[in-house]
């Protein structure tokens, strides 16, 4: 059993302290996405485009680190301790066994089938710079979110309410921070707007129930950003490449697809009915 969290290092009142971070969120992540609506998308301005997606993710971190300073004139309270090392490999092991589970479904049954042609290039020695190039860029990314959602926001709600709450609103307030890059950034899935949109919200809702109940139970927020950007580039770029392109693959795989919607919601499911392992949060109740 994890200890129960540190009295917060100053009495502040965490609902001051959690809209000045979701105002500082929308400031700092704003600045990125109206680059993002400025630029023409166009083949030559890929890799801007990147780097102004890249900012808009840190924008959490840099919403929180203002709040941090604000309010308590530190910064403590990020959790940046490793922790108990399982629930790193959790971090990490949970993502990789979810995408095999999804894209191994599609590849057995003719979904979308294996591109053997590929493999040897992927189980080569010289895809290992590309591979961590990856995994390290995807972290890097990943970890602009973490800080901010499940580094300051998570416990930040923990201290005024229960887990299936914090949880619910958190997802929420994460799910909707995606919306400006899906609306003017071309973060989506093929087909309509609305068949994203309409896989996108559980999906995410239930992948934040996820990191909160990992983030709480394990105490670091290394957990959450492990998860999300090992995610990030097995779902995203590993696997796919693995994967022939098909119409009906492209509507079930990936963050757009239709099973990373039920996945997610049958696995938050399992972890909120856990709840009751988590350690004792400031709110008093689970």
């Amino acid at each position: 059993m994890v200890s129960s969290p540190a009295p917060h290092p100053l009495n502040t009142d965490p609902k001051k302290t959690v809209i000045t971070f979701l105002v500082l969120t929308v400031f700092f992540s704003g600045i990125f996405w109206y680059l993002t609506a400025q630029t023409p998308h166009v083949s030559e301005n890929a890799g801007l485009l990147m780097f102004y997606a890249v900012g808009a993710m840190w924008g959490p971190t840099f919403a929180a680190v203002t709040t941090r300073l604000i309010w308590q004139r530190n910064l403590n309270g990020f959790a940046l301790g490793i922790g108990d090392p399982k629930w790193l490999l959790v971090g990490i092991g949970l993502p990789i066994a979810a995408g095999l589970v999804m894209f191994g479904l599609a590849w057995v049954t003719g979904i979308a089938p294996f591109g053997s042609e590929k493999t040897a290039t992927v189980l080569s020695l010289s895809f290992i710079p590309a591979f961590l190039f990856g995994i390290t860029f995807n972290l890097f990314a990943a970890a602009g979110e973490e800080f901010g959602w499940r580094g300051f926001l998570v416990p930040e709600l923990a201290r005024t309410m229960g887990f299936t709450e914090l949880a619910l609103i958190s997802g929420a307030i994460w799910t909707a921070w995606h919306f400006p890059e899906m609306l003017i950034g071309g973060y989506h899935g093929t087909g309509p707007l609305w068949y994203s949109f309409a896989v996108f919200i559980p999906s995410v809702m239930g992948a934040g129930l996820i990191l909160a109940w990992l983030r709480l139970a394990s105490g670091s927020v290394w957990v959450a950003v492990l998860f999300h950007g090992f995610w990030n580039y097995f779902i995203q770029q590993l696997y796919p490449a693995l994967t022939a392109t098909t119409e009906a693959g492209q509507m079930m795989l990936g963050e757009f697809g239709w099973f990373v919607a039920l996945f997610y919601v049958a696995l938050a499911l399992v972890f909120w009915h856990f709840r009751d392992r988590l350690p004792a949060l400031p709110a008093g109740n689970v």
